[in-house]
């Protein structure tokens, strides 16, 4: 049995087909604006946000952010002392001078070491179950903090240039919307007149009352608000945070000309808009082969982007109010294999945190001098996810019901990693 089903009531395809059907309701007149200014106080931000900035394939956490250069198997690459009490790898020059405001857990020690399931376990705090479709850490976020972005008329979770998972047993009203790395979205277009528009809607809306009405379950209910949620996209002026290329030149070389440049460069719009999380795919960390040859690619584009991302939100007030999260689904080998590569490895690695006024310029935890085991506390999905939810003042006391009726722990009950809290 697949245990990464499709959620039940409405696949992303079928959300993008009302969201294009939506769109024929909208009034052609209705533009959106060019800058975030328009409309400023309505947007005024009341919580914090979460960014994460995902490494899928698994990274080489060993050659990145807790380097051996004394060990047989440390790699060519070495470590160079940063604006924090922590030293991280040569090729991330302008990261290192960030590293006051970010930490590294050097300490992860997880459970699953495939791609599929780590990234279910890493995004989730829960080892993928056939049984229970468990929500992922934008969905949690993007459902508890529902209360207070009433006035959020975009997605609350947005997902920048690849997928993530779903929202689980939470519904498809919290589901990733996904874009690509410059804020594009697809199967959306003003296909009839306006005149039809208020027919439309309200025969829509008799339809969907009806079938409500009828106790359909709460499929029908979740189809009902995400309609609703694409009219409010398709008509709202909050859909200018999409629009990166509005940024200033300067700006988006400072990013870098990459789709991981633009992907973080519209992240940081995202949440000065008021969206609640973000998600930043930056994968083709999978390095069986060559793996320092890629790196030397791989690594400057990441520092780029990245360090302008904790500059760019320092400088604009916003990283006390976010915060980010670098991770993949597990780390990767000590041992060099014979094709100049690392394998899959979840027993030791790193993770790196910051903003949300978490401490920053720690190395938190340590492992071997080969990097093959951690030698302090573990840390796991569930304690990183419990961290994040903590840093993000929402309650880890919380507890779900899914939909076979079992009752789910925030986080997966996991433990607050304590050395990142004043």
């Amino acid at each position: 049995m697949n245990p990464f089903p499709i959620p039940r009531g409405m696949s992303r395809r079928h959300f993008l087909n009302h969201l294009a059907g939506a769109a024929a309701f909208t009034v052609p007149a209705l533009s959106l604006t060019n800058s975030l200014a328009l409309g400023a106080e309505k947007l005024k931000r009341s919580h914090k946000s979460a960014i994460l900035l995902w490494m899928g394939g698994g990274p080489p956490t060993i050659d990145i952010w807790d380097l051996k250069p004394d060990a047989p198997t440390g790699g060519p690459l070495k470590p160079i002392s940063t604006a924090g009490d922590v030293q991280i790898c040569e090729r991330l020059p302008l990261i290192a001078k960030q590293m006051d405001k970010l930490s590294v857990i050097r300490s992860m020690s997880t459970r699953e070491a495939d791609h599929d399931r780590g990234a279910y376990y890493m995004r989730t705090g829960y080892v993928p179950n056939p049984n229970v479709e468990h929500p992922s850490y934008g969905a949690v976020v993007a459902h508890e903090m529902e209360p207070v972005v009433k006035d959020l008329e975009i997605p609350p979770f947005v997902s920048i240039g690849g997928g993530s998972e779903g929202p689980g047993f939470l519904g498809m009203a919290y589901a990733p919307f996904q874009v690509d790395s410059s804020g594009n979205v697809r199967d959306l277009a003003l296909p009839v007149e306006a005149q039809r528009m208020n027919g439309r809607v309200a025969l829509l809306d008799a339809v969907e009352s009806n079938f409500i009405s009828s106790r359909k379950g709460g499929v029908a209910e979740e189809h009902a608000k995400v309609v609703r949620k694409a009219m409010s996209l398709l008509t709202s002026q909050q859909m200018a945070a999409f629009q990166v290329d509005k940024e200033p030149q300067a700006m988006r070389e400072k990013y870098g000309a990459t789709g991981f440049g633009r992907s973080c460069l519209l992240a940081r719009r995202l949440v000065e808009a008021g969206v609640p999380f973000v998600e930043v795919d930056f994968g083709g960390w999978d390095l069986h082969q060559n793996c320092f040859d890629r790196l030397d690619q791989k690594l400057p584009e990441m520092d780029q982007a990245m360090g302008a991302l904790v500059e760019d939100l320092a400088q604009r007030g916003l990283w006390n109010d976010t915060v980010v999260l670098w991770m993949g689904e597990f780390g990767r080998t000590p041992r060099i294999n014979g094709d100049t590569g690392r394998d899959h490895y979840a027993r030791a690695w790193s993770a790196a945190i910051g903003g949300g006024g978490l401490k920053g310029g720690l190395a938190v935890g340590a492992t071997s001098a080969d990097g093959s085991r951690v030698e302090t506390e573990p840390y796991s999905a569930e304690d990183l996810m419990a961290t994040v939810i903590q840093a993000l003042g929402l309650s880890l006391d919380t507890t779900f019901t899914s939909t076979n009726g079992r009752p789910m722990k925030i986080a997966g009950g996991g433990k607050v990693i304590r050395d990142l809290f004043a």
